[in-house]
């Protein structure tokens, strides 16, 4: 950077627009490649967000609706044929085995056993797959905070490359000089920081809603086969 250069830098000069443009392809490279990883772990934060309190809503409808004293056979005929409630799905599930074992001629005490056994095997199938659709996406928001810093620190350091070049190359070691260079540096941790910080929040917090989720299916299961447990005694 010249004299003249020098003397037209002014607070303008290091917006955030400003470091952008002026940054060689190395550097913008990384600050794009950033900032596309941000905005789409915001876009699965937010989509996160909505479908988790989408399930514990549905969640709470059908729990509420068996405290009201309604009758598993009226919630399970409620949901419909195909509900979108991972509870009312874990219902209708155990439901059927139920229907299945009650049509039979008689029901023996290894009979029952083995009729539970299918009943275990369907909720916990159910519990898996919504357990994975709960999780999807968290693991690209784990890998955005934890890498986006490493990133955006390469591209640190590359810029601090950049402003030792200058200053061997125009033999200054004037501030005016180094001072861009080691700006647009700068800039390419916080964006870096910027990507990880609520990706690694989101991250916590989502899985721990994951979590929770899980385990009120698998406690609304354990319930439902306590339920058909009880009827499959009253018929040994």
């Amino acid at each position: 950077m010249n004299a003249a250069a020098s003397a037209a830098l002014s607070p303008e000069s290091f917006s955030a627009l400003a470091l952008f443009l002026r940054a060689d392809w190395v550097i913008k490279g990384v600050m794009l490649g950033l900032l596309g990883a941000s905005l789409w772990s915001w876009s699965v934060i937010i989509d996160k967000l909505l479908k988790f309190r989408a399930l514990a809503q549905d969640a709470d409808q059908i729990e509420d609706a068996i405290s009201a004293g309604r009758s598993l056979e009226e919630v399970a005929e409620a949901a419909g044929p195909e509900p979108r409630q991972a509870l009312a799905r874990l219902l209708q599930s155990a439901l059927r085995t139920w229907y299945e074992a009650r049509a039979s001629d008689g029901i023996s005490e290894a009979k029952a056993g083995l009729i539970l056994q299918r009943v275990d095997r369907g909720l916990d199938g159910i519990i898996a797959r919504e357990s994975e659709q709960a999780e999807e996406g968290l693991g690209g928001l784990a890998i955005v905070a934890t890498a986006s810093p490493f990133i955006g620190l390469f591209g640190t350091v590359w810029g601090i490359m950049q402003a030792f070049q200058a200053i061997a190359v125009q033999k200054n070691t004037n501030l005016s000089v180094v001072a861009p260079s080691i700006a647009e540096a700068l800039f390419a941790t916080a964006i870096g920081l910027a990507a990880a910080i609520p990706a690694y929040m989101a991250y916590n917090k989502l899985s721990g809603d994951a979590g929770r989720f899980t385990s009120r299916l698998e406690a609304f299961a354990d319930d439902l086969a306590g339920v058909i447990a009880r009827r499959l005694s009253d018929r040994v």
